[in-house]
C-alpha cells in the first residue's frame, strides 16, 4: 500500500518567505567561487576591481543580511512534488504566495511585480503573483527553489527556431550574438542558461532551468558538456568583461540543458543570469 506524506500549507508558506529572504542575503558558494577565481585569471586591472568588488558586495549582504542587489528580483519558484505528497490545510500555490508576501515584507525586500502590465501597471506591494514552475516526481517530498531573477537580467531572454540543418554552429551563434547584443545591460559576468529542443514553452522554461545547476558545473552528457565549453569561450572571447568594463570574463558559465524536439524544429532560448546569481531551496 502506498504511503502518502502529509505537508502542512502553513509550513510551506513559512519555507518559502525564509528562502525569499536567504536568496536575496546570501550568495551561493559556488557562484562566490566562480569569482574568485575569475578575478585571479583577469589580465584586466578593471575588471578584477569590479569582480572584487562583488566577492565584498556579498560578504557585506551576507553579514548584515541585506539584499545582494537593489533589484530583488520576480520570485520565481520550482517545486518538485513527490507523487505521494498530500498538501494539508490549504492550496500548494496559495501557500507559496504567502510565503512570497511574507518573505518579501519581513525581509524588507524591493516589491517589484505589476498588475495590469501593459496599462495602469499598479504595484501589488508585496511581489506576489510569483512564477512557479512544478514537476511531479516520484517520492514522498517537496523540494522546493526559490530563484529571484533580476529585470536587467531577464529583459534579454531571447527565443528563436533555427532550422534542424543550423544544428550545432547555428546553436553557437545565436547564444553568442544574444550575450553581445545584451552587452552590459545583464550585468556580467553572467551565467549562460541555454534551453534546447522541445516546443517555445518548454525550451524556455528549459534555459531557465538550466541557472539552478551548481556555477560551471559540465552537463553529465559529454556532448553537451563540449557545447558549454565551446560556447563559454566565444563568450568570453567578446570582451564585454565585469561590469561591461572589458577583460576576460564576460560569463563565469554556460549550462546548457536539451529535449527531444520535433523533426522540422531546433527550437533554442537563452536566459541570462547577471552576477548576483541566487536562489536557495529546501526539502520538506
Amino acid at each position: 500500500m502506498c504511503k502518502i506524506k502529509e505537508i502542512q500549507a502553513a509550513d510551506i508558506a513559512q519555507t518559502v518567505a525564509r528562502l525569499c529572504q536567504e536568496a536575496n542575503f546570501f550568495l551561493g558558494e559556488d557562484v562566490v567561487a566562480s569569482l574568485a577565481q575569475a578575478s585571479a585569471g583577469e589580465e584586466s586591472e578593471v575588471a578584477r576591481q569590479v569582480l572584487d568588488q562583488l566577492l565584498e558586495n556579498a560578504r557585506i549582504a551576507a553579514a548584515d543580511r541585506v539584499p545582494l542587489c537593489q533589484d530583488c528580483g520576480t520570485a520565481v519558484v520550482f517545486l518538485d512534488l513527490g507523487q505521494d505528497v498530500h498538501i494539508s490545510g490549504g492550496d500548494l500555490y496559495t501557500a507559496v504566495a504567502e510565503g512570497v508576501k511574507i518573505g518579501y515584507e519581513e525581509g524588507y525586500l524591493r516589491k517589484s511585480m505589476v498588475e495590469q502590465p501593459f496599462s495602469a501597471r499598479l504595484n501589488t506591494k508585496d511581489n506576489t503573483p510569483p512564477v512557479i514552475h512544478t514537476r511531479i516526481v516520484p517520492g514522498e517530498q517537496l523540494k522546493i527553489t526559490v530563484a529571484p531573477k533580476g529585470g536587467g537580467s531577464e529583459n534579454m531572454s531571447r527565443f528563436t527556431v533555427l532550422k534542424p540543418a543550423q544544428g550545432r554552429r547555428g546553436i553557437i551563434e545565436f547564444v553568442v550574438n544574444t550575450v553581445d547584443e545584451a552587452g552590459s545591460n545583464p550585468c556580467p559576468p553572467v551565467i549562460v542558461g541555454v534551453g534546447i529542443g522541445g516546443t517555445a514553452e518548454k525550451t524556455m522554461a528549459l534555459a531557465k532551468r538550466a541557472l539552478l545547476r551548481e556555477t560551471g558545473k559540465p552537463s553529465p552528457d559529454a556532448e553537451v558538456a563540449d557545447l558549454e565549453e565551446a560556447i563559454l569561450k566565444r563568450v568570453n572571447a567578446l570582451g564585454i568583461g565585469p561590469g561591461g568594463f572589458g577583460g576576460r570574463t564576460t560569463a563565469l558559465a554556460v549550462h546548457v540543458e536539451t529535449f527531444p524536439s520535433h523533426i522540422a524544429s531546433l527550437p533554442v532560448a537563452v536566459n541570462l543570469q547577471c552576477h548576483a546569481s541566487r536562489h536557495s531551496e529546501a526539502v520538506l
